[in-house]
């Protein structure tokens, strides 16, 4: 359901479109001399538009001595009326209005994300005292309280296993989708899932010290730092208004033309600088949105075309984020490398461990015919943080790590602990198989790469940015992931934090970062970044809400032509700025000699607002060549 203020933004926008559409229909019928009540109909215009312009200027310059492009809008509006130029008023209002549409069209307001994040902090612990167990309110944990946690609860704090084995899902702090086997003396993070076994655990930071609520802070901290971009006539609204003033009244006291120092903030009126940049933003948001983009942030696209490095998270954004069996191997005679696959993924057909599921979705994708299909075994048993033990072709397989080997008495060869290094290396997670006693083999597991990321790798490159990886994964893993990726820099082993810290480094150094990620570690990053992008199929609602544009159907593939299509815009914006320039001044020279008159003047500068729309709506159809 959406939140109220959502629902009164939207009938807000409704009602300006309302107000628009009755007035362009009364200007239009004023332009006949339709005046069915004896009233000309420009007059509704005038109401309907020209009277928020006005009220909006003189609240910023009574609140804040604001000086913007509304302020000259508002002078020429009063002037108009004055001396009678009822329709010249109206087409001035109404022009204006439709521009401040374009621009809140294309001005969303990101949520923060902040109360997902929050709703993730863990309600409750169970602490341990002399022997009894009480469950109490999370934030009345101390440091040195003795907790104990149970398969499928969420870590209340920060701590260190005292005793137990399990297997934790980290995802919420480094975006791995593997759950990470931990034992007595690893630390373990709150925000985190215990996955299978239960476990005891030492507090260490609690409070506003523990992760999840320092993720939390710095989300709100990076939000707080990114800059919005300020309209073009805004930014030139002073100087534009003493412009006009001194030219009227110079024109005034010279001439002694009245209607000529009126003209003349007629045609002073930015109405072909404020449609400049909404109209080529919210044609260029439209062919973003062809490519699969969410455009969340008006201002987006213009950030996005002064960036110079691109950061990538890895797991999810450049791989698909699932494992998948990469090879299998034998260090016995007796089997085969097809009987190790087959055998690991009988054993691991009943288990819920992510890396067991991967082992039997693999064998079943690249085995579909029936008399390759594994069938179910006799028993098993998984033993938290280390394997399963399973009964399969008459025969105890074991499929695990290290620790599950070992606790059985069985050895590892050294060809199986050579191959392991090399595995380990490439960022292979191993499972090692054992049957009958011995080390038969072992599994590697790595997470895929989407085949079209070195390509967009390359074409990033080519569009004048630098791609860096940053990841949670480690060293071996990213290393051997970014050179399939071409990308030279690297940042592993990621906190939330880091991954903060790195892109505030390269930002204070003057380099303007986009982020590119999907999980909910990114969230800082995503917020901090001068722009950031989130995967929207594979990506967390809170990495979502903390971008500015949201990739919706994953194909990173399209990221190139956004960059190129957001530096497009960024040159049709300021071919549109000239122009509106240029026609401006010499419709002053014009109106100056006494050859516009404010009706004219007025035609004049909306004819160079309609040259602007139909110049920007060229975006709307722009295709970079492949």
């Amino acid at each position: 359901m959406k939140k109220l203020e959502d629902l009164l933004e939207w009938g807000g926008t409704r009602k300006d479109i309302a107000f628009l559409i009755i007035s362009g229909t009364a200007l239009a019928a004023s332009l006949l001399h339709l005046d069915p009540w004896g009233v000309d109909l420009a007059w509704t215009a005038l109401i309907l538009c020209g009277i928020p312009i006005i009220l909006g200027a003189v609240v910023g310059l009574v609140t804040e001595f604001d000086i913007r492009a509304d302020v000259l809008v508002s002078l020429a509006l009063i002037a108009s009326i004055i001396i009678g130029e009822i329709f010249a008023a109206g087409e001035i209002a109404f022009i204006m209005q439709f521009g401040a549409l374009l621009e809140d069209l294309t001005t969303a307001r990101a949520r923060a994300g902040i109360e997902k994040l929050v709703r993730l902090t863990p309600q409750t612990a169970r602490r341990l005292t002399d022997g009894t167990e009480t469950v109490i309110p999370a934030e009345q944990v101390q440091t040195g309280d003795t907790l104990r946690v149970l398969p499928g609860e969420t870590i209340p704090v920060d701590g260190i296993i005292l005793s137990g084995q399990t297997s934790i899902d980290q995802a919420v702090m480094t975006g791995e989708s593997l759950p990470v086997d931990k034992t007595a003396g690893d630390q373990v993070f709150s925000g985190t899932v215990n996955r299978f076994g239960s476990f005891d655990m030492k507090a260490t930071r609690v409070g506003e010290d523990s992760s999840i609520q320092r993720m939390i802070d710095l989300v709100r901290s990076a939000d707080a730092g990114k800059a919005k971009i300020v309209g073009i006539a805004d930014r030139w609204a002073t100087w534009i208004v003493i412009i006009a003033l001194a030219a009227a009244a110079l024109t005034w006291i010279i001439s002694g033309e009245i209607i000529r120092a009126v003209t003349i903030l007629v045609v002073f009126c930015p109405c072909a600088l404020v449609l400049a940049t909404p109209t080529a933003i919210m044609a260029a948001t439209g062919n973003a949105a062809r490519h699969g983009f969410l455009v969340r942030e008006g201002d987006a696209l213009e950030r996005l075309a002064d960036v110079s490095v691109i950061t990538f998270d890895k797991t999810g954004t450049l791989t698909h984020g699932t494992p998948e069996v990469a090879a299998a191997v034998t260090c016995d005679p007796c089997f085969t490398e097809q009987d190790i696959y087959r055998l690991a993924a009988c054993a691991e057909l009943r288990s819920e461990h992510p890396l067991g599921r991967a082992v039997v979705d693999s064998y079943k994708n690249g085995h579909p015919t029936e008399t390759e299909m594994i069938q179910p075994p006799e028993r098993s048993q998984m033993i938290p943080g280390q394997g399963i033990v399973a009964e399969a072709d008459g025969l105890e397989i074991l499929a695990g790590n290290r620790t599950l080997l070992l606790g059985h008495q069985v050895v590892l060869p050294d060809s199986l602990e050579k191959q392991t290094a090399e595995h380990l290396e490439k960022g292979c997670t191993v499972i090692y198989i054992a049957a009958k006693r011995r080390a038969i083999g072992l599994i590697a597991l790595s997470d895929t790469l989407r085949p079209e990321a070195p390509n967009t790798i390359q074409k990033i490159r080519q569009a004048g940015a630098a791609p860096i990886l940053l990841t949670g994964d480690h060293e071996n893993a990213a290393r051997h992931m970014a050179d399939k990726l071409g990308i030279h820099e690297i940042c592993a082993d990621c906190l939330p934090e880091d991954k903060l810290e790195t892109i505030d480094h390269l930002q204070k150094a003057g380099k303007q970062v986009c982020m590119v990620g999907d999980g909910i570690n990114d969230a800082p990053a995503l917020k901090k970044a001068y722009v950031g992008i989130a995967m929207g199929k594979i990506g967390s609602d809170i990495a979502i809400d903390a971008a500015d544009i949201t990739l919706i159907n994953d194909r990173i593939s399209e990221l190139p032509h956004l960059l190129y299509l957001s530096k497009r815009m960024m040159r049709t914006i300021k071919c549109n700025l000239s122009f509106s320039l240029l026609l401006n001044m010499a419709a002053i020279l014009l109106a100056i000699t006494g050859v516009l008159n404010p009706v004219a003047g007025a035609l004049v500068h909306n004819t160079g607002s309609v040259l602007v729309i139909v110049s920007s709506a060229f975006l709307l159809q722009w295709k970079k060549k492949r």
